[in-house]
C-alpha cells in the first residue's frame, strides 16, 4: 500500500499524527506492562488462604553448604569403614562435581567429631554443636533434604527463589507482596550478611531481589558500619523539617501525574517516600544495641558486641521481630570447606552455635517464638568421600545434593523431632524425601499460603515460588 493511500484520519500532518499515534500507543503498552506487574485486588483479597500458624520468618541462610555428616547426621558405622572405597551401589553413577570426578578413589571419611543425644526424644548432634543441642526439643531437624542443583550459585539461587536460574523472586519478595507489611516504619523484607574471607562463595543481590514483582519488595540490605543504610541521613544543611517540606512537594508534584499513570503506581512511589522518612529515625533506634541487658549478651555470645558479626545479626533479627518485619534473612558466608574441614569446621561453628540457639530462646522467652518461623539451612550438603588425600590432615568435602540436613523452629513447626533417614552413608535419602520445593511448600503454608494458588503473572504465565512442584510435608507440623 502505497504512503499516499486514502486512510480514514490521515491528512496533511500525517507525519505528527503518526508521531502522535506512536506516543498513545507506546504509553498504553507501558501501562499494560505496569499493571502486569502490579498484584490485582483480587489477588490482595485472598491472602492469607488459611488461619496461619506464623506472621514472620527469619532464614538463617549458611553460605556454602555445611557438612550434615559432621553436624546433623551421626553415622558413627563409618569409623568402621573409613578409608574404604565408597560402594559403586552407592553412588549409582551420580553426578560428581569436576574437583573430585577427576580423582583416582574417592574414599570413606567419617566424621572425627563425636555426637550425642540431646532433648526429650534424644535427637543427636554433633559436639560442635553444643548451644544448638539444649534447645533441641524447639527443634525439628530434617535429614532428608535435597536440591536439583550440584553448584553453588544455581543452589543458593534454588534454594532462595525456587529455580536455578537467576532473575526470580526471592522468598523474602515473595511474602512482601503477598502478604504486605505488618510494620509502619521498617521495611517488610531486611538482610544481613556476615563471615566470609578471601575466595569464600559471593553472594548477589538478586538473591534477595524482587524479580519480577514489583521492585518496592526488595530487600534492603542493612551494613554493619556507622550507616546501616546509604544516605539514610540528611546532608549538612538540610534538617528534618525541610526534609519534611521537600517530601511533601514531590508528593503534590506526583499527585500531578495520576492522569498519566495508574493510581497504584503514584500510590506506591508516595508510600516509599514515607517509608524512607521514617525510616531515617526507624533504622538508628533498631541498630543501637547500647539498651540492651548484660544478659542479652550472655545469651548471644560476646560477638553480640561487635556490629556486623552474625551473634549481632541474629540480635538484631530478634529486634526486627519485636518491630513486626516480615521476612529477615541473615547470610553467614564461609562455610564452603573442600580444605581443612577438621580445622576449618569448628570455627565456623563456633560463630553461629551459640548465637543461633540464644536466637531461639530469646524468641521463646518473649512469646515470639510461636509465631515466628526459623530456618537454618545452606544449599546442599558434602559428600561422604573426602576431596583431597585422606592421608593428610589438609582434606575436606565435596558438594552434595543427594542429602543434606537443616532444622526449623517455632510458626507452628513441631519441635523435638527428626524428619527423614539417609543410608548408612549420609549419601542418599531413605526415608521421607524432601525436596526444596516441598520445604518451600510448607514455609508458605505455616504462613497461611497455599503455595498452589499463590501466583503472579509475568510475560505470559502464572509463576509461583515452587514452580510446577512441592508439596507440604504435614509430619513437619503442629
Amino acid at each position: 500500500m502505497s504512503i499516499d493511500s486514502p486512510l480514514p484520519g490521515l491528512h496533511l500532518n500525517r507525519f505528527a499524527q503518526r508521531r502522535r499515534f506512536l506516543c498513545e500507543t507506546s504509553r498504553g503498552l507501558g501501562l499494560a506492562a505496569l499493571g502486569a506487574l502490579l498484584p490485582s485486588t483480587a489477588h490482595g483479597a485472598e491472602l492469607p488462604h488459611f488461619q496461619p500458624r506464623a506472621r514472620r520468618v527469619i532464614l538463617l541462610c549458611q553460605s556454602g553448604a555445611p557438612s550434615q555428616i559432621d553436624l546433623l547426621d551421626a553415622k558413627p558405622a563409618l569409623r568402621d569403614r573409613h578409608g574404604e572405597e565408597l560402594p559403586d551401589s552407592i553412588r549409582q553413577g551420580q553426578r560428581l562435581t569436576t574437583m573430585t570426578s577427576q580423582q583416582s578413589s574417592h574414599p570413606i571419611t567419617a566424621s572425627p567429631f563425636a555426637f550425642q543425644r540431646y532433648g526429650t526424644a534424644g535427637l543427636e548432634f554433633s559436639e560442635l554443636l553444643p548451644h544448638t543441642a539444649r534447645v533441641a526439643d524447639d527443634l525439628c531437624v530434617v535429614r532428608s533434604l535435597y536440591t536439583e542443583a550440584i553448584n553453588h550459585d544455581p543452589a543458593i539461587t534454588f534454594l532462595l527463589t525456587g529455580s536455578q536460574q537467576p532473575g526470580r523472586p526471592s522468598l523474602g519478595s515473595w511474602l512482601s507482596y503477598g502478604l504486605g507489611s505488618e510494620s509502619d516504619d521498617l521495611p517488610t523484607f531486611l538482610v544481613m550478611i556476615s563471615g566470609g574471607e578471601a575466595g569464600d562463595q559471593p553472594l548477589n543481590g538478586r538473591l534477595w531481589g524482587p524479580g519480577f514483582l514489583p521492585p518496592r519488595h526488595q530487600g534492603v540490605k542493612l551494613r554493619s558500619g556507622a550507616d546501616p543504610i546509604l544516605f539514610l541521613n540528611d546532608l549538612p544543611g538540610f534538617d528534618r523539617a525541610t526534609r519534611r517540606q521537600w517530601l511533601d512537594d514531590v508528593k503534590r508534584l506526583n499527585r500531578l501525574q495520576q492522569a498519566n499513570l495508574p493510581p497504584a503506581e503514584v500510590e506506591n512511589r508516595i508510600d516509599q517516600f514515607e517509608l524512607a522518612f521514617r525510616m531515617q529515625q526507624s533504622v538508628p533506634e533498631l541498630t543501637d544495641l547500647s539498651s540492651e541487658p548484660q544478659h542479652t549478651y550472655e545469651l548471644y555470645g560476646d560477638d553480640a558486641r561487635q556490629p556486623g558479626t552474625f551473634a549481632a545479626n541474629c540480635l538484631l533479627a530478634r529486634r526486627m521481630i519485636e518491630r513486626n518485619v516480615r521476612f529477615v534473612q541473615l547470610y553467614h558466608r564461609g562455610w564452603d570447606h573442600h580444605q581443612q574441614i577438621n580445622s576449618k569446621l569448628p570455627r565456623k561453628c563456633r560463630q553461629v552455635d551459640q548465637a543461633s540457639a540464644g536466637l531461639i530462646t530469646d524468641l521463646k522467652q518473649r512469646g515470639l517464638l510461636n509465631d515466628t518461623l526459623v530456618i537454618w539451612a545452606g544449599e546442599f550438603g558434602r559428600t561422604v568421600f573426602c576431596q583431597g588425600s585422606i592421608q593428610r590432615d589438609d582434606y575436606g568435602r565435596d558438594h552434595h545434593p543427594r542429602c543434606f540436613s537443616i532444622w526449623l523452629a517455632g510458626g507452628g513447626i513441631r519441635g523435638g523431632v527428626t524428619l527423614g533417614k539417609t543410608d548408612d552413608f549420609s549419601y542418599n535419602v531413605v526415608e521421607d524425601p524432601v525436596h526444596v520445593h516441598d520445604l518451600q511448600a510448607t514455609i508458605l503454608h505455616c504462613l497461611g499460603i497455599d503455595h498452589e494458588r499463590f501466583v503472579f503473572q509475568s510475560q505470559g504465565r502464572d509463576f509461583r515460588l515452587t514452580d510446577i512442584a512441592g508439596n507440604v510435608v504435614t509430619k513437619m507440623l503442629r
